[in-house]
């Protein structure tokens, strides 16, 4: 369970913009935070260089569009708060990051950074109002802050985590729940006056459309019937309302050769999961009482009803089966999952090469001209972005002991075959989780009552046993 907000960073007064970025930046990286940074990942850009990174942008958006700066807001920042004990500090940071590659479309360079450093884990998400391309400036769109928040809550639902299912819109911090109520569309509207309508039992039709327009709407017929009411610009036709609203189906309720939608019963219950067993002993040397007792036995009984028809359904009811697939189904998790870490490793490490290889290209005649100028203290000054940015890629080459340096070209085709093969893997990851998870709750449930199963005494055997 995640919250969402989605944060303008802007330039403050009497600060540089490299000064406000730094500020922003090293705030986010503090190694006492990141547990010495390790939970810092990025995009398009190294964490350790990003502020000379994105005034490199900002100062190319200048040149290719000759537009300068409208607005103070530098960057931008999406926090991210999970609810406390229930996420991994490394779980956090691969959330983070796919929140951010989703939300700016790989558009936009970024950083994650996950602090651990209170009750609940949080991420630092800051990207370049600058696009990689350095064309075009992010805009801030109503409702920008609802998206982040649906592609959070959608990740955390395939990581198995909770959400908060009616979010409430404030001014609190970003450890609040957010979000907007979302009002009724003009068709939601029409369904609900039509039901409403209905529920008089109009005589015929002409009954019923002389009620709606009683109820404010303007009607047009022909080959398809149409309402407009207040505030609308478009008439909606029936036949677009979906299920149990066209002309043929309200005649019919009219009529009593069919019942209405009855929208109390509109959402199915979803189907039943194999959980957990309750150590009921535990929990009353635990301090829990007769009443509690009483529900674990219920809910235990309910359970090994469920592992019972998991395992006949999967034909496991030989306890070497169970234990065969259990290992198989958790082998299989563990290999997808080292897949997808390793082609994350090295897509994070061709980001980073490529970024540099292009840095060091852009700001070698910088750095020629800085020595040619007997390292000048004022070239440097007036050029510090080019030179920290050129010195920090040699840096990076000489310490991976590159000799010779890839294409962008070559490093973008590795790339995108790793992509290729990352979202393959995803495609059967989940599958392969729910099936391993399901598999060992079973089996888990199975072992506990073998267990609980009071040993057989030797003049308790059956006479052919002995």
């Amino acid at each position: 369970m995640a919250t969402t907000r989605l944060i303008s960073m802007h330039q403050n007064k009497g600060k540089s913009i490299a000064d406000c970025l730094a500020d922003r930046t090293d705030y986010a990286k503090n190694p006492s935070k990141t547990n010495d940074g390790e939970l810092i990942r990025s995009f398009e850009c190294d964490p350790k260089t990003i502020q000379g990174e994105f005034l490199l942008a900002k100062r190319q958006y200048s040149d290719i569009t000759g537009r300068q700066q409208e607005n103070d807001v530098i960057a931008y920042q999406i926090r991210q708060s999970f609810k406390p004990d229930e996420i991994s500090p490394e779980l956090a940071n691969k959330i983070g990051y796919e929140l951010g590659m989703s939300f700016t479309k790989g558009n936009h360079a970024f950083i994650v950074a996950t602090h651990i450093d209170k009750a609940h884990i949080h991420n630092h998400i800051i990207f370049n109002s600058t696009s990689l391309d350095c064309t075009k400036k992010f805009r801030d769109f109503l409702g920008s802050g609802k998206a982040v928040r649906k592609i959070s809550d959608r990740l955390c639902l395939e990581n198995s985590l909770s959400i908060i299912e009616n979010p409430k819109r404030g001014k609190n911090h970003y450890g609040k729940w957010l979000g907007d109520k979302k009002p009724l569309s003009h068709s939601e509207k029409l369904r609900q006056i039509i039901d409403e309508v209905l529920t008089r039992k109009p005589a015929d039709f002409t009954v019923f459309l002389e009620e709606m327009k009683l109820a404010g709407f303007e009607i047009k017929q022909g080959n398809n019937i149409s309402f407009k009411g207040e505030n609308q610009k478009k008439f909606i036709r029936l036949r677009s309302l979906g299920n149990g609203y066209s002309e043929d189906e309200i005649k019919a309720i009219i009529s009593g050769e069919k019942a209405p939608i009855n929208k109390k019963n509109h959402h199915q219950t979803p189907p039943s999961r194999v959980n957990l067993l309750v150590d009921i002993q535990a929990k009353l040397q635990a301090g829990k009482g007769a009443g509690y007792e009483q529900w674990a036995k219920i809910f235990n009984l309910k359970q090994m009803a469920q592992t019972i028809n998991f395992l006949t359904e999967n034909k496991l009811l030989a306890y070497e089966d169970l234990e065969k697939k259990s290992l198989n189904a958790t082998d299989n998790f563990n290999r997808l999952s080292t897949e997808i870490k390793a082609a994350e490793k090295r897509m994070a490490e061709i980001a980073i090469l490529k970024a540099h290889i292009i840095n060091y290209a852009k700001t070698r005649e910088v750095y020629t001209a800085y020595r040619k100028a007997g390292y000048s203290k004022k070239f440097y000054e007036e050029h510090a972005a080019d030179l920290l940015l050129h010195k920090a890629s040699k840096a990076t080459f000489d310490e991976l002991g590159l000799k010779k340096l890839s294409t962008v070209k070559s490093l973008q085709a590795e790339y995108a075959e790793l992509l290729s093969k990352k979202k393959q893997a995803y495609g059967i990851y989940h599958a392969a989780k729910k099936e391993m998870q399901e598999v060992l709750t079973a089996k888990a449930n199975i072992d506990r009552l073998l267990q609980s199963e009071p040993p057989v005494k030797e003049n308790e055997k059956a006479p052919n046993q002995r």
